[in-house]
């Protein structure tokens, strides 16, 4: 996890939580001069819009202050969703059995972007499926994985 992310992860996550949401991620993605920050929230009765704004408002004042991303920015606060990126080896355990996509920050075996069946965590690893072949890929070299929805 970059630097940050972890930055902003202890500045949103006591705001969130505070709340009575669950913080289920944090994504930085810088763009040269304009950034996203997007947020993502859960609680077991789900996520309404009015939610997501009042979390918004409330970030909004804190990163105001703080001031910890130079340039423009959008915020964004949201549910997941069904098709809810993975971050930290405990969601990855939480969906096992589940198809998901992966990509690497780096290639592995010639290949950075993975599709299949989470099969488990070992260590710091997250053993993924590929048809007949199962692949350990470290947490720290994941750069975005999402579930796969399943209809």
């Amino acid at each position: 996890m970059s630097g940050k992310v972890t930055e902003l992860e202890n500045l949103l996550v006591p705001i969130v939580e505070a709340l009575g949401y669950r913080c289920w991620g944090i994504e930085f993605l810088s763009q040269g001069r304009h950034s996203l920050l997007r947020v993502y929230i859960e609680h077991p009765d789900g996520v309404s819009v009015e939610a997501c704004a009042t979390i918004s408002r409330q970030a909004s004042a804190v990163l105001d202050v703080e001031d910890p991303i130079s340039g423009d920015y959008t915020l964004e606060v949201s549910s997941p969703g069904m098709d809810r990126p993975l971050f930290t080896l405990e969601q990855f355990a939480a969906y096992v059995g589940e198809q998901a996509k992966i990509r690497l920050r780096v290639p592995y075996e010639g290949r950075r972007n993975f599709q299949g069946v989470i099969r488990g965590v070992e260590g710091d690893e997250v053993v993924l499926q590929v048809e007949e072949h199962e692949y350990l890929l470290p947490i720290d070299t994941i750069d975005k994985s999402n579930i796969i929805p399943r209809f």
